[in-house]
């Protein structure tokens, strides 16, 4: 779809955003987006200015169509947040084709046609080429290419890698109409038991840093242009530390430790994403517990509450004038259904939402993630409780990077070019390649690996594969004892809980695996060589499956075939572990929540991997 232009008395083609019939300045594409975004702000009314300042879920409508009734998650039709409420920053969920995502970009981009200044929407999106499925979080990657999650990116320890990952990943964002990610998420995971890890590149601060530095450039380029995509790096200042690995996603997991004074390892991944131009920063839900930073105190409140946080150590100190966008939903409680997840404002709970929004504007924050309470900031600013001054600098911001990615002058996809190109064959391929070789072996007893060398087909006792991913290499059998190899795939172990919304998706609790898969597993290896391999979303004590496997692999997000392509040396595995592997869950316990490589006598350590053989020295547990 081409948008719709007139002709300045100069020649000069422009949209008329506004119907005037007059090339205002902040429609004029021939001048700077600093200019433009300095005439914009100056027209807005209150309105419109509360609209730019939260950014919100909105679902697709059947086909692409706009979806004018509350959705599974979205709270309120397209039309009203739109023109109702004046808001032009959506997170998108569920995207089912290229087509669909593309044709429904635009139809929101001709919707934002009649505000009365014709802003253009932003639309962002939380990681969704890989494999975990968690709306808090992530999604599977549909019609995308599909690649290891992060972790595995990291596992791969190959910066071109990466960066080729993220020009692609940005090439089929650009292609739907997606303008914004919410990522790169460049925690430092240092707690083995936090439940979002996979999202994260591990705990080494510097590599981290070198791998931002790509990824930034993949996404974004050297600087914002019509063909970037605008990254929210999260969530500073490290959300890694968190107390006993619970997440600040819930009441529970609201505390963030700093027992060994590695405050400031945290905090270097940031210090490179605000060197490398990131668009947006966005603060964690977790609140400091005992942190002091220069004789100074930090109160204990969520990070985005913190004015030591976001204004004097973000803004003053380290020099960032980025978009700063809150973690979702920290001034009202989510209802979703039958359950709820209570507002993260974590160290404020006494706070009513107003004064949670003072807090937050007082702190330094400009934009209010998953609310559209835009009465509420109204109410504050027409009481004077808040200036418009106060908006302005918020939305000045904002709108510049709006003004930086080309959305006024076209804001528009072409359908049948993101159906040509998402997923496309060679998209794939890089991304099956990438899941192939960023699985890590941990142990190959008796050179059991590379699998099926011999020309004769194997019988195969296989439990977590698919029959198609199997069909390729031998023949499938139900009975460990007629069978050449067993193969099992498992997840890494967690404690199911589904209390509060969110809850089931996320993986926390203990390491250990249950003490009966132990001795179950060991009488398959009775009967054939045991290979087992483990979607490691977090580092699973996999001391009871050492002594019981011929090989021992894991993974980070990989489909049945990239596994079986790297277990069979067609595509020849070289992962290497971005987090050490804890003996025990003791070690666990007894380790420093913020200190890297933190846990006693690991069983396997960071950087380890046998094929190729990493530089870490080789660990007893892949020798026995």
């Amino acid at each position: 779809m081409q948008p719709t232009f007139s002709t300045a008395p100069d020649g000069t083609r422009f949209r008329d955003l506004n119907g005037n019939g007059v090339m205002d300045p902040y429609e004029d594409p021939r001048l700077s987006a600093a200019e433009r975004t300095d005439d914009l702000v100056g027209r807005l009314s209150l309105e419109e200015k509360a609209g730019l300042m939260f950014q919100t879920v909105i679902e697709l409508g059947e086909d692409g169509g706009l979806l004018e009734t509350p959705g599974a998650i979205s709270k309120s039709p397209t039309s009203t947040v739109i023109l109702g409420k004046g808001m032009n920053h959506f997170n998108v969920h569920h995207i089912s084709t290229a087509r669909a995502g593309a044709r429904w970009s635009n139809n929101l981009q001709r919707l934002a046609e009649q505000t009365p200044h014709g802003i253009p929407v932003t639309i962002s999106t939380d990681p969704r080429h890989a494999f975990v499925e968690n709306s808090g979080v992530a999604f599977s990657a549909g019609p995308f290419s599909q690649w290891p999650e992060p972790m595995g990116l990291a596992a791969l320890d190959d910066l071109d890698v990466i960066r080729s990952f993220a020009d692609i990943a940005r090439r089929e964002y650009c292609a739907v109409g997606i303008r914004a990610a919410l990522h790169p998420q460049i925690d430092l995971p240092t707690e083995p038991r936090w439940g979002r890890q996979a999202q994260t590149f591990g705990y080494d601060a510097d590599r981290v840093s070198q791998i931002t530095a790509a990824y930034l450039e993949g996404f974004q380029g050297d600087a914002l242009g019509p063909d970037s995509v605008a990254c929210t790096t999260k969530h500073f200042p490290g959300g890694g530390p968190q107390r006993d690995g619970e997440d600040a996603h819930f009441p529970y997991g609201r505390e963030q430790d700093y027992p060994g004074g590695m405050f400031e390892y945290h905090l270097a991944p940031f210090r490179e994403a605000i060197r490398r131009g990131t668009a947006g920063m966005m603060p964690y839900y977790g609140m400091p517990v005992g942190l002091e930073r220069g004789g100074q105190v930090i109160d204990e409140v969520g990070f985005a509450y913190n004015r030591q946080i976001v204004t004097d150590l973000l803004r003053d100190e380290l020099g960032y004038d980025g978009v700063v966008v809150t973690d979702w939903e920290l001034v009202n409680d989510n209802h979703v259904g039958d359950q709820v997840l209570p507002a993260r404002a974590w160290g404020v709970e006494h706070l009513d939402a107003a004064g949670r929004m003072r807090m937050l504007l007082e702190a330094g924050v400009d934009q209010f993630g998953g609310e559209e309470c835009v009465d509420l900031l109204l109410d504050l600013v027409r009481s004077g409780v808040v200036a418009e001054q106060r908006l302005d600098a918020s939305v000045r911001r904002i709108l510049l990077v709006k003004f930086q990615l080309g959305l006024f002058d076209d804001p528009y996809v072409d359908e049948d070019a993101a159906e040509s190109l998402v997923g496309n064959a060679e998209f794939r391929a890089a991304g099956t390649t990438a899941q192939a070789e960023s699985v890590t072996v941990l142990r190959d007893r008796d050179g059991t690996l590379p699998l099926f060398a011999e020309p004769a087909r194997p019988r195969i006792y296989a439990e977590g594969f698919g029959d198609a991913a199997l069909d390729a290499y031998g023949e499938r059998t139900g009975r460990p004892e007629d069978a050449d190899v067993a193969l099992v795939r498992i997840g890494a172990p967690f404690d199911p809980r589904d209390d509060l919304f969110l809850e089931r998706w996320f993986h926390q609790g203990s390491l250990e695996f249950p003490p009966g898969l132990a001795v179950r597993l060991g009488r398959l290896a009775e009967h054939a060589p045991l290979v087992i391999v483990v979607n490691l979303d977090r580092p699973a004590v996999l001391t009871p499956l050492v002594s019981i496997a011929s090989a021992l692999v894991v993974d980070y997000g990989s489909s049945d075939e990239a596994v079986l392509a790297a277990l069979s040396g067609r595509i020849p595995p070289r992962g290497v572990l971005p987090v050490e592997i804890p003996r025990s869950m003791d070690a666990v316990r007894a380790s420093a929540t913020d200190v890297p490589d933190g846990t006693v006598d690991p069983l396997f350590p960071r950087g380890f991997g046998l094929f190729p053989r990493a530089q870490a020295p080789e660990p007893a547990a892949a020798r026995q």
